[in-house]
Parts: C-alpha cells; sequence; structure tokens
C-alpha cells in the first residue's frame, strides 16, 4: 500500500469520526484527546506534516482523563479546521526501503522474527505491520492490552511494540505485568508513542524498555532500529546456553549437543536416544489460572526431570511447554522406563491455584540413533511424531519411533471454511487448499458457504475437531462481524482460528474483528502465497 494511499485512509477515518460525533449530543473529553493523539502519531508518520502540527497544537487543550463533555459547537471550532488542511500540499512522505525478497526457513538473509504490535491506532499499526513484512519479519497485531497480553504470553514474540495510550488499560500497565517475563526470556520491548514527557520516558526506561520511540515514526530510521535490535538479540542468543525461566538448557546448546553426539557415533557407534516431551493442555492452564501459575509449572517439570536423570543426560527448553531430552549409551527402550517413571512422579504432583487444586501431565516421543538414520533433523522428526502418536493415543504416555511412522500420518482432521460472497475467491481458495497437506495431518477438509446465515444455520461444528476459518468482512445479510460474534459467543475458542478477508478501505472492520477475537487478517486483493504463508505459520502452534 503507497504512502498516498494511507494518507486517503487517515483523512477517511477522521472524516468518518467527525460525521459521527456531529450527529451526538456531546463527546466526552478524553475521547477527543485519544482522537487528536493518534491523529497526530499518523499523520506525522505517512508525510501529513501540516495534520501533524495541528493535532499536536489542539491537543493542548484537552486532557486524556477529564470526562468533560463538549457539544459540537464546543468541539467543532477546534476539530473542524483539520479537515481543510488533508486537501493543502503535502510533504510526500518516507519510502519504506525496498524488500530485501522473503526468507526461506532454511536459511537467507535473517531469521524471520516475529513482533508483536500492541497499539489501537490502526492505520499506524498496517503501515508499521506492511513494512516490517516487507523485511520478512513476522507481524502480529493487538489493538488492546487485553490481546496484546493473550497473544504475548501464547506466543512468546521476539519483540514487543508497545503505545502508552491504549483503550482499555495503560500501557505503562501493560510494561509492568510482561517486564519480568520478558527480560527473562530476553524479549526486547520498545515504546512507541505520541507521549513524549520525560517522566513518562524516564519511568518506561527505568522498568527495563529498550527503546523509546516518539510519534510520528520515520520509517527508515524505524525499520533500522528493529534491524540493529534483532542483531543484538542473536548475540545474546548465541552467548547463553541455559533457559532462564526453567533452568534447562536453552535451544541453542540443544542443537549443539545433537550434532556433537550424532559426530560421536558415526566414529564410536555409541547409541543414544532422544525424547521430546509437551505438556498436555498446558494452555488450559494458562486460561485458567493465569501464566504465572504457569511459569510455575514449567520450573516444577523442569526441576522434576533434571533431578531424575543422569550427569550425562542433557535436558533443554525445546520451546513453549516442549522440552528435549538426550540420553548418551540409552536405547530407545531404556530411556522410555526412565520417562514412564517421571511421567508418574509428574502426574501425582499436586498444584494450587485459586483455592483448588489441579493436576497436569506429559506427553513423550523417544527415538534411537541409528546406522539407518544419523542426521540430527530426522532424529527430532522421528521424536516429533513418535510424541504426535502419544499425544492422539489419549496423552499422558510414552511412545518409541517406528519407521511405519514415516509413512503414515495421524488419523486427525483440519477444517478449513471458507465464507465469502465472491465465487472467484471461493473457488480459488478451495482449489488451493485441497491439495494442502501439512505436516502429520491425514486430511484437510475443505468447506465454502456463500453467505454468513448460510454458515451458522449449517451443522459445522463437531466438537473436538480443529477448525481454520477465513471469514470475509462484508457480506449481504449478515456481515462478517456480526458472524465473527457469534462464533466467538458460542464456540471455544480453542479449537477455532477465525482469519478475516478484508477490503483496503475497511480499516474499522479491522479494528473491530481484532477487538473481538480474529486471530489475523488479509487484505484484499491478496497473493495466495501470502495467505498460504500466514496459515502455515499459525497451524503448528493452532493444532497443539
Amino acid at each position: 500500500m503507497t504512502t498516498r494511499k494511507y494518507k486517503e485512509l487517515v483523512e477517511s477515518r477522521t472524516r468518518q469520526t467527525l460525521q459521527k460525533w456531529s450527529e451526538l449530543p456531546a463527546v466526552e473529553e478524553r475521547e477527543i484527546y485519544r482522537f487528536l493523539h493518534n491523529l497526530k502519531g499518523t499523520s506525522g508518520t505517512v508525510g501529513l506534516d501540516k495534520v501533524e502540527e495541528y493535532s499536536g497544537n489542539a491537543l493542548l487543550y484537552f486532557s486524556d482523563d477529564s470526562h468533560k463533555s463538549w457539544t459540537k459547537a464546543e468541539w467543532g471550532d477546534y476539530i473542524y479546521p483539520l479537515l481543510e488542511l488533508f486537501d493543502e500540499p503535502e510533504s510526500t512522505g518516507v519510502t519504506p526501503p525496498p524488500n530485501p525478497g522473503k526468507v526461506s526457513p532454511h536459511g537467507g538473509t535473517h531469521q524471520q522474527y516475529e513482533i508483536l504490535i500492541i497499539d489501537d491506532d490502526v492505520e499506524l499499526v498496517a503501515l508499521l505491520r506492511e513494512s516490517l513484512e516487507n523485511q520478512s519479519y513476522y507481524v502480529s497485531i493487538a489493538l488492546s492490552a487485553e490481546r496484546g497480553l493473550k497473544i504475548f504470553y501464547e506466543t512468546k514474540p521476539d519483540l514487543i511494540l508497545l503505545d502508552i495510550l491504549l483503550p482499555d488499560r495503560s500501557g505503562i500497565d501493560v510494561l509492568n505485568q510482561i517486564i519480568g517475563k520478558a527480560k527473562k526470556e530476553r524479549i526486547p520491548i520498545i515504546i512507541i508513542s505520541g507521549e513524549h514527557s520525560k517522566d513518562i520516558q524516564l519511568y518506561a526506561y527505568s522498568l527495563g524498555v529498550m527503546d523509546y520511540i516518539q510519534k510520528p515514526v520515520d520509517i527508515d530510521l524505524f525499520l533500522m532500529l528493529i534491524k540493529n535490535r534483532f542483531e543484538l538479540k542473536k548475540e545474546w542468543q548465541e552467548s547463553i546456553i541455559v533457559d532462564e525461566l526453567t533452568g534447562a538448557f536453552n535451544r541453542k546448546y540443544f542443537n549443539q549437543t545433537m550434532k556433537q553426539l550424532v559426530s560421536d557415533f558415526r566414529r564410536t557407534s555409541r547409541t543414544f536416544s532422544l525424547a521430546l516431551l509437551d505438556l498436555d493442555h498446558f494452555k488450559h492452564i494458562n486460561d485458567t489460572y493465569g501464566h504465572l501459575v504457569g511459569d510455575e509449572v514449567l520450573l516444577s517439570f523442569s526441576e522434576l526431570v533434571r533431578q531424575s536423570i543422569r550427569t550425562e543426560d542433557m535436558f533443554s527448553r525445546y520451546g513453549g511447554e516442549e522440552f528435549a531430552l538426550c540420553m548418551p549409551n540409552t536405547s530407545a527402550e531404556s530411556a522410555r522406563l526412565v520417562l514412564e517413571r517421571i511421567q508418574e512422579q509428574f502426574s501425582a504432583k499436586e498444584f494450587r491455584a485459586k483455592r483448588e487444586s489441579f493436576y497436569i501431565t506429559f506427553s513423550c516421543g523417544i527415538t534411537e540413533v541409528t546406522g539407518r538414520q544419523q542426521d540430527p533433523e530426522q532424529l527430532i522428526e522421528e521424536a516429533d511424531q513418535a510424541l504426535y502418536a502419544s499425544k492422539y493415543g489419549g496423552r499422558n504416555q510414552t511412545t518409541l519411533y517406528s519407521e511405519d511412522m514415516s509413512t503414515r500420518k495421524r488419523q486427525s482432521l483440519l477444517n478449513m471454511i471458507i465464507v465469502d460472497d465472491d465465487p472467484l475467491i471461493r473457488r480459488i481458495i478451495t482449489n488451493n487448499f485441497s491439495s494442502w497437506e501439512p505436516d502429520n495431518i491425514a486430511e484437510v477438509k475443505v468447506t465454502s458457504y456463500t453467505n454468513g446465515a448460510l454458515f451458522l444455520q449449517s451443522d459445522w461444528y463437531v466438537p473436538e475437531e480443529k477448525y481454520i476459518i477465513l471469514l470475509d468482512g462484508v457480506m449481504p445479510e449478515l456481515d462478517g462481524l456480526e458472524v465473527l460474534e457469534r462464533i466467538r459467543s458460542s464456540y471455544p475458542e480453542v479449537n477455532i482460528l477465525v482469519i478475516m478477508l478484508t477490503g483496503r478501505n475497511d480499516q474499522r472492520d479491522i479494528i473491530h474483528a481484532l477487538q473481538m477475537g480474529a486471530d489475523d487478517y488479509v487484505i484484499k486483493p491478496f497473493h495466495l502465497s501470502e495467505l498460504m504463508t500466514r496459515i502455515e505459520r499459525m497451524v503448528r502452534r493452532f493444532l497443539f
């Protein structure tokens, strides 16, 4: 999307807001302040310099904590002159650097880091997302503090961009809640805000933020700063070998150990086993008791495993609630005896939270290095397949890898549902996803509906099955937002991922959709490769 297009979106949103206000008897002062605050940051970023200057001056007459009511005659004197400024010549704005090209997961110029943006200014967020994704970063968006916290705890992003002024809570409140965990996980936090107060900046830095970027944002400088911070993060990651939350070794050390064990096997034929361990229904623990309790469970689990293994064994946190255990000079059968004993002990361990007790289990998959298979990546894949077999066999069990697992996929179904009144969109997406074969999925079932009413009236939902719904934002009779609201109010969120398909000018729909529980959005017209990339990235996390 060009800078000119973003200018048009800012103007359109401004006119829509003023039209809405003009039909109200009065507008609360803090709502006017928030409008001007966001407009100042966004207009400067996209090159509307005169609008930025005027918004900044007008802000001085309003307060963000005042509930005073302003009539149209009162607020109009300050706000309506803005409309004339959109018609005057403006600076051309900054064009983002050229796209260096997408980086494949198997190589390229840099790792595809994930960035979480927590900011309710949808035009600015859309510009930042497009600019960052042009540089091959993956971007998640939260338009409220509540949504931002949910994504943070569930996905563990690599970097966070956080605004101070949010619709439901202060960004400082969010910062206070996440800074401890972010430091432990080495997740840099960058404040990006129109609040320029020295006291606020000092306080944010004192809490541990890495940078404080003032709006409006210079895109060139912004992208270079992000690149610089990720290079620093990479150096951090390469300098440590222990996961600070759990005390287990980290993924980097695991990779080194696997290479050493394989190399040793090739020289000496000394066998070893690899086990992957994954806590069962861990998301339910976080959702029910909170993420601090979830962290306690992870730490307790790690301590139990480390106390139960030998000095030469290597236990590491593989990612999230998944762990890896390398056991030198150990056959797969011997490893199973160890893991089953740990499973028995852990499943009997009582946890307490919210004045009640609960228990949790873990599933495990084991493979053994052989003359046939000496590649570290393939060994990990074998253990992963055995882990999936444990999950789908009922959980809280250990499964040994067997060769027939490589030739059969687990009997699981992923439902893809397209709800769109455009027959071309339905046909194109259906044709492409009908032949899609994600790892370890037996079948992808694709269904389409011409409108939201037909979809909701159908017998589409089966408990325990997984669904990815591609939902058009604008449809006759029942629009996408109404359908989304009914989905989120009537069905368990854990089983349903919703991606909104929206037109370029439907910025209000994007705001509402994300606030109401949409997991992502894709702007029409879109490239199928873009849609596939976004879905494939989400599927692994979503399925388990």
